[in-house]
């Protein structure tokens, strides 16, 4: 699949993503990438913010792909029951861990659990080995879970701006090298 084959969905996390995180990055490259908005991304309320990722997905015009950071993750995966529309990928980078009671803010808890079920379309998974929002078990679980590639980013913390991912050329190339190997639904 190609860029111009596809309405690539950018699912920001928690606080959203800054003008020089790696999802700003790609939204203003990719032709057809776009920004599911979220009403308040200080303070997340999961149905909110999953109808933000379903509808932002029933609108599509074409097959859509998914590129997720931290919450959006988790937001997108509890949003699918609500598609109606094709999903032909996602690109999840930095699950947090939801179920987990010592995340904070606290509030970030009522996106979890995640489903154990495996995804409908096909997937990866890009995970740190010191991520301070989720262990690497926990996220190399979640992924086998849900039949995603499963990526192992290094000692990379949360994959974020302040991580050092602003550009981020790794995940660029393998975001394309995913997005090549994308059927047309």
């Amino acid at each position: 699949m190609k860029v111009k084959d596809a309405d690539i969905l950018i699912v920001p996390g928690y606080t959203n993503s800054g003008p020089e995180h790696w999802q700003t990055r790609w939204q203003s490259k990719l032709s057809t990438a776009r920004r599911v908005e979220q009403a308040e991304w200080t303070k997340p309320v999961r149905e909110d913010w999953t109808a933000s990722v379903a509808n932002a997905v029933n609108e599509a015009e074409r097959p859509v792909v998914l590129v997720a950071h931290s919450l959006g993750v988790a937001a997108a995966v509890q949003a699918i029951p609500q598609f109606k529309k094709t999903v032909a990928g996602a690109f999840f980078v930095a699950p947090p861990d939801v179920s987990n009671p010592e995340i904070r803010p606290k509030h970030l808890m009522t996106f979890g659990p995640y489903s154990r079920d495996p995804l409908p379309f096909p997937s990866v998974v890009i995970a740190s080995r010191n991520d301070p929002f989720c262990a690497f078990d926990v996220a190399e679980d979640i992924a086998a879970a849900w039949g995603s590639l499963f990526i192992d980013a290094g000692e990379a913390g949360h994959l974020n701006q302040d991580a050092g991912f602003g550009p981020w050329p790794e995940g660029s190339m393998t975001f394309a090298k995913f997005l090549t190997e994308l059927k047309q639904p």
